[in-house]
């Protein structure tokens, strides 16, 4: 038989009950059903930082942390109820300088002989060290997604890239090859003997056509310069009157397209800080569009307003309306469709407009309906930095 040693001490039973009580490796206590603590282990009171015959009286919330308090009422507790026991709960305690203590608790209720429920016992665990590595395996976990988000990423802009770049090789080539192959014909035509107003005609169809390569060119190059991160580059002029610049605009556009009804509403008797190329430019690729897609029994119109705040134009033209997921692609480059001779440009004009608009510290956006299709321009009076 076992017989204590010399260094060994022998303690009553009620003595060693109360040892074992208080110098568990766990704190402990128990509460009645309303959840007044009756009983306090001294472990637990050290971790609280009280004196265990003063948690005599208080109740379990007066321990615990806000966050804590919710779970208690809205799953520890219940559990308690339904199954007379819950285990390995994660609470957070809360100590009396304020700081808090990661646990692991388990309780079960106490039942009479007759399964009347008497009173609630819980045992906490330390759990500081357990929650530094889940916190751990989630902080990993969360890298580890957010790693695999950003490869994703990184695919989906190459094949993005990629698409964009196959694209633009077969627009501006189609674009291209049109104006040139006019030009290569007209001057065919012009080796032969013409009469004088057939040589007219061929000079203005190699006009146009040397005008639209231009164009085409211009937009590939402020495209690039925005894609290279330089955006597209203004010159401001403090004192620009816009009413002759948009009406040069709309009578270079008349002279394109005669029979076509540009109609015009200005109203700008201030002069703007602005880059008036730059306005012109988005001025007209907004006609151009309206030209393009328009339906051409309907006026294209072409308004102007000013504040002492806000410059505003808009154009808007008739036609079917604009499908609402389109709406939201109108401005991104090469948006157009597929490549058909119908179409003219490389889908830059309003990707460029918007950049111009975005220099000037403004806004372009567009709108659709059954009656009008409507691409606005706003932008402050006030000096641009």
């Amino acid at each position: 038989m076992f017989e204590p040693g010399a260094d060994q001490v022998s303690v009553a039973p009620e003595d060693g009950f109360q040892d074992l009580f208080d110098n568990a490796p766990c704190g402990y206590l128990v509460m009645q059903l309303d959840g007044r603590i009756t009983r306090a282990n001294l472990r637990l009171a050290t971790w609280i930082g009280q004196p265990a015959e003063q948690l005599v009286g208080k109740r379990l919330h007066d321990l615990l942390t806000v966050g804590t308090r919710i779970f208690y009422e809205t799953s520890f507790a219940p559990q308690l109820s339904l199954n007379g026991a819950c285990d390995e709960m994660s609470f957070d305690l809360r100590t009396s300088t304020g700081e808090k203590i990661a646990v692991s608790a388990s309780g079960q209720v106490r039942k009479d002989a007759s399964g009347q429920p008497l009173s609630i016992r819980l045992a906490f665990f330390m759990a500081t060290e357990r929650r530094r590595y889940e916190r751990q395996i989630v902080d990993a976990h969360s890298q580890l997604e957010g790693r695999e988000r950003t490869t994703q990423g990184l695919l989906d802009t190459e094949r993005e890239t990629a698409e964009l770049r196959e694209q633009f090789i077969a627009v501006l080539g189609h674009d291209l090859r049109n104006p040139l192959a006019s030009i290569s014909g007209g001057l065919r035509l012009i080796q032969k003997d013409q009469p004088a107003e057939r040589r007219k005609l061929i000079f203005d169809a190699l006009a146009g056509s040397v005008t639209r390569m231009a164009v085409l060119i211009d937009n590939v190059l402020d495209f690039a310069r925005g894609r290279l991160g330089a955006g597209i580059p203004v010159e401001f002029r403090p004192d620009v009157m816009l009413n002759p610049v948009l009406e040069h605009v709309v009578a270079e556009l008349r002279l394109g397209a005669p029979d076509r009804v540009i109609e015009i509403d200005l109203d700008l008797p201030a002069p703007v800080r602005c880059d008036p190329s730059r306005i012109e430019q988005l001025v007209s690729n907004l006609l151009g569009n309206a030209l393009t897609h328009g339906d051409t029994t309907m006026p294209i119109s072409l308004h102007a307003d000013q504040t002492e705040a806000v410059l505003t134009i808009w154009v808007s033209n008739g036609g079917d309306p604009i499908p609402p997921a389109a709406v939201e692609r109108l401005f991104q480059p090469f948006f157009r469709g597929e490549v058909r001779a119908s179409q003219q440009g490389l889908g830059l004009g309003l990707h460029i407009a918007s950049e111009i608009a975005k220099a000037h510290g403004g806004t372009l956006t567009a709108s659709s309906t059954a009656e009008e299709t409507r691409f606005t321009f706003q932008m402050l009076m006030t000096p641009a930095v």
